[in-house]
This record gives C-alpha cells, sequence and structure tokens, in this order.
C-alpha cells in the first residue's frame, strides 16, 4: 500500500475482474516462484503502468475464504504519472483511511486492515 499526505492509494476494480466494482488496494496474488516484494512491483506495474519500490511488510492476513495476504507499504517511482490498465482498474483515488473505511463496496480485507491501523495493531511507516 501506498500512502502520501496521509491518504492511501486506492483502486476501484474494473468490471472484467473478480470483485468488480469493489475499492480496494492495488495487488494481486503471488506467482510460483515470486517472492512478496517481486509480486507487488510487477502488480502494480500491471495495474497502474507505474513502479513501486517495496520498503516494509506490515501485516498479513487470511480471507475468509482461506486465502493468506501480505500487506507490504512502498514508495511508488516519484515523477511517473500512473496509467491505470482498464482490463484490471476502474478508477484510481486518494483516501484518507476514515474516507476509505466508508467506501460502498470495500473488499472487507481492507476494511480488517484500516480497523488495524485505527487500533494501533499496526504501524505504517512515515514517507
Amino acid at each position: 500500500m501506498v500512502i502520501e499526505g496521509g491518504r492511501f492509494l486506492v483502486i476501484r476494480r474494473s468490471p472484467h475482474v473478480v470483485a468488480p466494482g469493489a475499492y480496494c488496494f492495488p495487488g494481486g496474488t503471488i506467482e510460483t516462484g515470486e517472492s512478496e516484494e517481486a509480486a507487488l512491483v510487477r502488480e502494480i506495474r500491471e495495474e497502474l503502468g507505474t513502479a513501486i519500490y517495496p520498503f516494509c511488510r506490515v501485516w498479513e492476513s487470511v480471507t475468509p475464504w482461506g486465502i493468506p495476504l501480505a500487506w507490504w507499504q512502498g514508495r511508488l517511482e516519484p515523477g511517473v504519472a500512473m496509467v491505470p490498465n482498464p482490463a484490471e482498474v476502474a478508477s484510481v483515488h486518494w483516501y484518507t483511511p476514515e474516507d476509505m473505511a466508508r467506501l460502498p463496496g470495500l473488499l472487507e480485507s481492507n476494511l480488517a486492515f484500516l480497523e488495524a491501523v485505527a487500533s494501533g495493531q499496526i504501524r505504517l511507516q512515515a514517507v
């Protein structure tokens, strides 16, 4: 996940992917033989057409259907515009944690993450 100016980078999923129209942090599945960091770099490039520099694993969780999630904080490549891939991303937003938590259709795992941040279970690094 990326934070700039107290706001999280959030995407709304395209109609062509699982959970169409849902809001969530950008990211995705780790491919066979891929590290968590490499998966994040690849997924951000595929979804947003830019580079990310992962620097801190901040949390892990498991979805209600048994999918393990690794939560990483990273920095976007400075000065490079995002170019959302319409096959995966309908729109890109920057939301405060409070605004993000109120989004209709926010993925449940993202809400759990925001609650853990709010309760102090997760400490995010200032960038």
